[in-house]
């Protein structure tokens, strides 16, 4: 996310980055190498509201784009919770926590083989002007919201963690178009 000697990403690297077209297709290879016997989990930057359980335990789908929805990890003491659900500190390592999204405060000091990312709109990359443009009202992270630095930075060390959690290869989905493209020029 700042410049580096190295503009251009060599897709002949032996580490697994790539650019997913859906949401449903970055939640489907994640499983896949879940499936496999590789460490892999969801992170999406803090783009939704982070609900607290329900009074039965269960987690509210607050991470939405299109029809596909899934809940974020625990909350740190969330209390009881329904059958198969992980407390928070057991989210990276528990195999129900595959059913989760994990944020920038769950996954960082972990890390897997391959991390899938949904890279929101509160940080998006504007191509004509060639900047980086960050939207507080698209962001849940009220730390982030709260604190007295610029919010683009933030938020780009934000992605910045949740893009480097995977040890091999790591699969983003960007939700602005824009963004996506940015990214993509940037790759051999």
């Amino acid at each position: 996310m700042r410049k580096t000697a190295n503009a251009i990403w060599e897709t002949t690297d032996a580490f697994d980055f790539q650019i997913i077209d859906s949401v449903e297709e970055l939640d489907a290879r994640i499983r896949e190498k879940v499936g496999v016997g590789i460490s892999a989990r969801m992170a999406a930057g803090f783009c939704w509201k982070w609900s607290s359980p329900r009074p039965d335990g269960t987690l509210v789908s607050d991470v939405q784009v299109g029809s596909w929805t899934r809940p974020w990890n625990a909350k740190t003491g969330a209390g009881r919770l329904a059958p198969g659900i992980p407390q928070s500190n057991f989210w990276a390592s528990d195999p129900a926590g595959l059913e989760q999204v994990g944020c920038v405060y769950t996954a960082q000091g972990f890390e897997f083989d391959y991390i899938g990312v949904i890279f929101g709109k509160d940080l998006r990359y504007d191509l004509k002007a060639g900047a980086w443009i960050g939207d507080p009202k698209v962001s849940e992270d009220t730390v982030v919201k709260r604190a007295k630095g610029n919010f683009v930075d933030l938020a780009k060390n934000t992605y910045r963690v949740l893009l480097t959690r995977g040890m091999k290869g790591c699969y983003v989905y960007f939700m602005d178009e824009a963004t996506r493209n940015f990214f993509r020029s940037r790759m051999e």
